[in-house]
């Protein structure tokens, strides 16, 4: 009965695809909906300091959300524990709907405040597992049902080094910024480097090093990465 009523409920908060492990016990289900109770009390507090939100949103504990005027959020966001958001940028942080930030993970939108960071978008039902960073300098945008692995980064800026005369950091930088299209999975550890454009349904395998953009429905490795076939 009670896993029916959450089904239902699951379903109208925008997730219809979703339904509850049926070897969960009726104890372990009230375990876990007291922790999102606690997390959801958090929410509310951060939720009326946002841009604008448009339905729950769930935040674990010593999160550091930064600057929660240049955020708006979707229906149904879950933020994990330690989470840290820096959202200062020329555009801000936009999360679709069914999204979840879990633990550790680092969202970093501005560096130095001599050159903010462009801003992020990200879609509907995106997972970002634990430990990932987004430095977000160029734009960065992340498509529809996305998955990350534990452990990904990607950077939206390179460092300019043209004269071997002067140290890289009076140079400047450039920035092109990261696309991910929809459908994409990000495997462990990967790193996607500024100016990358992912196409969709596209796999990036653990512990690559993307450097050059991913046509659409491709399976890439390596270090760097290259194509390992085609999945169409």
């Amino acid at each position: 009965m009670i896993k029916n009523i959450l089904n239902k409920t699951i379903s109208y908060l925008g997730r219809n695809d979703y339904k509850i492990d049926n070897h969960l016990t009726t104890l372990d289900l009230v375990k876990y909906f007291s922790l999102l109770f606690f997390s959801l009390l958090r929410g509310v507090i951060i939720k009326f300091k946002l841009k604008k939100s448009n339905g729950l949103l769930f935040v674990g504990k010593r999160c550091k959300i930064l600057f929660c005027n240049k955020i708006s959020t979707g229906r149904t966001i879950k933020i994990g524990n330690n989470v840290e958001i820096n959202a200062l940028s020329k555009k801000g942080i936009q999360i679709g709907n069914n999204v979840s930030i879990l633990s550790n993970t680092i969202i970093e939108c501005t560096g130095v405040l001599r050159s903010l960071g462009e801003g992020l978008v990200i879609g509907n039902n995106v997972g970002i597992s634990q430990n990932c960073f987004i430095q977000v300098r160029g734009n960065v945008n992340i498509g529809n049902n996305v998955i990350m692995g534990p452990n990904v980064s990607i950077f939206s800026e390179n460092h300019n080094f043209t004269n071997p005369d002067l140290p890289v950091n009076i140079q400047g930088e450039s920035r092109k910024g990261v696309k991910i299209g929809d459908g994409v999975w990000i495997g462990a550890k990967s790193i996607i480097l500024d100016g990358v454009s992912i196409g969709e349904n596209s796999i990036i395998a653990a512990g690559s090093v993307v450097n050059k953009n991913v046509p659409a429905f491709s399976i890439v490795g390596g270090v760097p990465a290259k194509i390992i076939k085609k999945r169409k």
